[in-house]
């Protein structure tokens, strides 16, 4: 077995530095989707947290608490949840998005967008109170006020939309359900709906271990680029808070 191991990592090894067409279709194909999926999530939540946060309303309490809820939400039951809109029996089903890289951005969405408004909510309330009516004293619009908030917590709210990529690329039970890990077809980069996370389980029920193993080792390149860059981002706030202190 364990000759069986190490030949596996070899042909990954292999497969990785010939820069084998399917893995640069795979891996390509799972950063664009990810990527996008975070970029929008961003472009919604961070304006969605820091209103809720600077907006006093009945039932604020308990908004925060669920959508902090959300951060656990099993990736399966969202993608279930978005297959039956989805499917041609829903009520998105004309818009022919299921088994899509579309699709699959907006399953990813789900999951993310609840973890980056409420890690934005985390992180302005971080910020001195004093400083919240300072700004609205100086005669500021609701609009500037939010603006300036975003800024003194740029470094925290960068970080929570980091944490949201990394939930975007490591999960596969959406994926599955809404991609429905399609092959792509050569001669193009962005194909198929076969990402990272599925692609690794389908080649592992199949026993093609070196093809797996491949595809495990570039997640795991992308999963320490994620972790390089919120230990960045956690170093530039710990740097500001010291200039500042």
């Amino acid at each position: 077995m364990s000759n069986e191991i190490i030949t596996g990592f070899v042909q990954a090894v292999d497969l990785i530095m010939s820069l084998d067409p399917e893995i640069i279709r795979i891996t390509t194909l799972s950063l664009a989707v990810s990527l996008t999926s975070t970029a929008l999530s961003a472009a919604i939540s961070i304006p969605l947290g820091t209103l809720i946060y600077y907006r006093e309303f009945f039932g604020k309490r308990m908004l925060i608490n669920i959508i902090q809820t959300l951060y656990a939400l099993p990736t399966v039951l969202a993608g279930l949840l978005l297959f039956l809109l989805l499917s041609n029996q829903g009520p998105l089903g004309p818009l022919g998005l299921l088994f899509t890289p579309t699709g699959m951005i907006l399953a990813q969405m789900i999951l993310v967008t609840p973890l980056i408004v409420g890690l934005t909510i985390s992180a302005l309330s971080g910020i001195d109170r004093e400083m919240r009516n300072a700004i609205s004293s100086l005669g500021a619009t609701t609009f500037q006020s939010i603006l300036t908030l975003i800024q003194e917590a740029r470094f925290a709210i960068l970080a929570a939309v980091i944490l949201g990529f990394g939930r975007a690329i490591s999960e596969v039970g959406a994926a599955m359900i809404i991609g429905g890990n399609i092959r792509g077809y050569s001669g193009s980069l962005i194909s198929g709906t076969r990402v990272l996370t599925t692609a690794i389980s389908l080649e592992t029920s199949q026993g093609d271990f070196a093809f797996a193993i491949a595809l495990g080792i570039i997640l795991l390149g992308v999963a320490v680029v994620v972790n390089l860059g919120l230990n960045i981002v956690q170093s530039g706030f710990l740097a500001k808070n010291s200039w500042t202190s």
